[in-house]
């Protein structure tokens, strides 16, 4: 028997070759070649393919960079003005920039209106609270209701119909806004000397936390009398600052370009 014969006989090739592969080739009956096949190793694993691809995708990404740059440079150009959510900081859901985008002359307005929107939030959020533990000491599951759809409706409302139309106003030098903000921002003021007060005329005034309703609950629950008092004081501090509001604005007013549309109608009829 002839030890070099053998059917299954292959042909080296060194893999590592430039430009080699694996060249394998097999032998079909009487020891004659039947097929080759070529196998390359730079399509199984060639970095220099990889780099291609990768310094591809690069500069795909900043070709989107660019484009993106110069959609946001016409549309500054346009003044167009692209709002990004940015308040409040821990979860942002509106736009919100003083500093940036109102006058300096009307800052001081905006700064203080802002304050006041916090304070009747405040006010709102702490009137659950206490008729809260009013309604624990026996007060009734109703008063709770009514505090929480003042504290529900109150803070969105506020925002939308009064604090929001002046920031808009302020930027845009709206004559309209600026008048929405002023009815509405009365009764607001209406609201909170109401709420100070709480006279007894829906369940004896306690869904409210004012002087007539803690003067009530003493009688019953020293502690409940504590926490009305305490928010008779926050709605008598947001009252004084709703009407310091009031007072900037009559001052923003006389130096507006729009002065002389509001003077007459809204500005200056609360003030004599």
């Amino acid at each position: 028997m002839n030890r070099n014969s053998n059917s299954f006989d292959e042909e080296y090739v060194n893999p590592f070759a430039s430009g080699a592969g694996f060249k394998k080739e097999t032998r079909g009956p009487g020891n004659k070649p039947d097929a080759t096949v070529d196998i390359r190793l730079d399509t199984v694993n060639d970095p220099r393919k990889r780099e291609k691809e990768l310094a591809k995708w690069e500069a795909d990404l900043k070709k989107r960079e660019q484009d993106i740059k110069r959609k946001e440079d016409a549309y500054t150009r346009a003044g167009v003005t692209i709002e990004e959510k940015n308040w409040p900081p821990f979860s942002p859901l509106i736009h919100h920039d003083i500093a940036k985008e109102i006058p300096v002359h009307a800052q001081k307005l905006q700064y203080l209106a802002f304050a006041s929107w916090l304070g009747i939030v405040l006010c709102l959020v702490y009137n659950v609270v206490a008729v809260t533990v009013c309604w624990i000491k026996g007060g009734g599951v109703i008063i709770f209701l009514l505090a929480s759809i003042y504290a529900l409706l109150g803070v969105p409302l506020s925002f939308l119909f009064w604090y929001r139309p002046l920031y808009r106003a302020m930027r845009t030098d709206s004559a309209l806004k600026f008048g929405l903000f002023f009815l509405v921002y009365l009764i607001h003021i209406g609201f909170c000397i109401l709420a100070a007060i709480a006279p007894p005329i829906v369940f004896q005034g306690k869904s409210l936390t004012g002087v007539l309703a803690a003067i009530d609950t003493f009688s019953d629950h020293v502690l409940v009398g504590v926490f009305y008092l305490i928010g008779f004081g926050l709605f008598c501090l947001e009252t004084l600052l709703s009407l310091w509001v009031l007072q900037v604005y009559q001052g923003v007013c006389s130096t507006v370009s729009f002065s002389k549309i509001l003077s007459s109608s809204y500005c200056f009829s609360a003030f004599g």
